[in-house]
């Protein structure tokens, strides 16, 4: 395909390809959650189909027995997986150039700081809106599904395909300091207490044998409280979370972290159980270079970089939300 500057279609494509690691990175550097996700390994691949399947382990075997002798054991069959169906979101860059901005800078050198200039700010974009949408809702049209959809204000909703007030055991749970889960009156959050009275009531309700939150993700100011309390001793995460680049302490086993900026509403604190969320991509839109195009009606040259996904969640019960 005849393009006003080759070389620079060859210099967007091959950098971005060489640096794609670097563009998740550069968004893990900047997403509380996303970098949990992506550093326990928590992020799969598919290569086609309708929809994302996520299986489910929602109910008990019901064969468990106590017996004695020659007593009859029950071998009953037990219903206890089930699957969660998300649906394929997508996400598009286009690194453009018009034909003039390429022949004005046709010389070698200029050539590449133009590509270099536009991809760092496709970068840059990328970062953060996806931030953004990791915490969003999905009401968005074609956004994907964030926490603020799979561990909801109210703890109820459809997500995956399952209606959650048909189904009990998909609902998050909910500490509000309006209605604490704990009963008695209104909570008034602040430093003295959001730990005693906000976040333990709350942990101790994820808490399930091996289960509990591993991450504590905080706006600005309910951060501010938690710290504030901390002020005789402050638990900091170990150096792989400090390097991440995130302000964060510790809460019993969890890594609490602030996330201000990214997307996560004020007044709120989520405890993730990060075993059971999986950000799912596309093999082939992972942000993934296209071939580049020329408009057939203008004189430019766009490249696409395509990413296709959503995040998922196999234990709504196991993810908690506190808010005001």
């Amino acid at each position: 395909m005849a393009t006003p500057s080759s070389v620079f279609t060859e210099l967007v494509a091959t950098t971005w390809r060489n640096h794609a690691k670097d563009v998740k990175d550069n968004v893990s550097r900047n997403n509380a959650l996303y970098n949990r996700i992506t550093s326990k390994g928590q992020v799969r691949t598919e290569d086609g189909g309708l929809t994302i399947a996520q299986p489910l382990d929602y109910n008990a075997n019901g064969t468990y027995q106590r017996y004695s002798g020659y007593d009859v054991l029950n071998i009953q069959q037990s219903d206890v997986i089930t699957a969660a169906e998300y649906q394929w979101r997508q996400i598009a860059l286009n690194v453009v150039a018009s034909g003039l901005e390429l022949r004005t800078n046709s010389g070698s050198n200029a050539i590449v700081k133009l590509a270099k200039a536009r991809i760092k700010n496709a970068m840059r974009t990328f970062k953060n809106n996806f931030s953004y949408d990791m915490y969003a809702d999905g009401t968005l049209p074609n956004q994907i599904g964030g926490l603020q959809a799979l561990v909801a204000d109210a703890g109820s909703g459809t997500i995956g395909g399952i209606d959650s007030s048909a189904w009990t055991f998909w609902q998050n749970a909910v500490q509000s300091a309006a209605a604490p889960l704990q009963g008695g009156g209104a909570i008034v959050v602040s430093a003295a207490t959001i730990e005693t009275s906000i976040m333990l009531p709350l942990w101790l309700n994820q808490v399930r044998g091996d289960d509990k939150p591993d991450l504590i993700v905080a706006s600005n100011d309910w951060f501010s409280f938690f710290e504030a309390a901390q002020v005789s001793l402050k638990r900091y995460t170990n150096d792989s979370t400090g390097e991440a680049g995130f302000t964060s302490l510790k809460y019993k086993t969890a890594d609490v972290i602030f996330d201000g900026g990214s997307g996560i509403p004020n007044a709120h604190m989520y405890f993730l159980n990060t075993d059971y969320l999986e950000l799912v991509a596309h093999k082939d839109a992972n942000l993934s270079v296209q071939d580049d195009m020329k408009p057939y009606n203008q004189d430019a040259v766009v490249i696409p970089v395509l990413w296709m996904g959503n995040l998922s969640c196999s234990n709504r019960r196991l993810q908690g939300v506190a808010k005001a």
